[in-house]
């Protein structure tokens, strides 16, 4: 099977995703199977590829691109390459901000917090990674910490008090611990 798809990332993100020495740009290849192509003046990436789908994952290639286009640093981007269940979840602040740019730095300030205290404790919480940037909040994780987070974000985005938001993914992950346990224990869940 013969794969192209081309992306537009910001031109601010075209060197970390190169990296020194071109780096992190054969990493992505070596890891996926894939061809990356960059127009650094343009700010596109064409990722190729030819061959089985079992042993190529240009979709793999395309979501590491894109978590770095979101902010992720190349080596929290790569944790998609690590572990299978991983995925990236992207969500537009300007749902929630409208056209205003002072509501949407509103809510990323609100995401962020003081000293990325709120990140923080969202990516503690729920285990996921997590990046605000531009008008997006991206996160990386398993699908049980990426749905955390996007109700944290979602929650904070719609103004609702950080402690409510703080309480609520504490009682969820006191939940998802206990049912991983009476999963592990080989008890059924009720």
């Amino acid at each position: 099977m013969i794969f192209e798809q081309s992306i537009k990332i910001p031109i601010s993100r075209v060197g970390v995703l190169v990296g020194k020495g071109g780096n992190v740009k054969k990493e992505i290849e070596t890891h996926c199977g894939v061809s990356i192509e960059i127009n650094s003046r343009e700010g596109e990436v064409i990722v190729t590829a030819d061959g089985d789908l079992s042993i190529i994952d240009p979709f793999k290639a395309i979501e590491i691109i894109n978590a770095i286009s979101k902010g992720f640093s190349p080596q929290r981007a790569t944790a998609l390459l690590r572990d299978d269940e991983s995925l990236l979840e992207i969500l537009d602040l300007r749902e929630y901000s409208g056209r205003s740019s002072s509501n949407l730095n509103r809510i990323k300030g609100r995401l962020i917090g003081s000293n990325g205290k709120t990140r923080r404790i969202i990516e503690e919480t729920s285990g996921s990674e997590l990046s605000i940037y531009g008008h997006t909040a991206s996160i990386i994780g398993a699908p049980s910490e990426v749905e955390m987070a996007k109700e944290a974000i979602e929650s904070l985005a719609l103004g609702k008090s950080h402690q409510s938001v703080y309480i609520t993914m504490q009682k969820k992950r006191s939940k998802l611990k206990k049912e991983m346990l009476l999963l592990w224990e080989g008890k059924s869940i009720n």
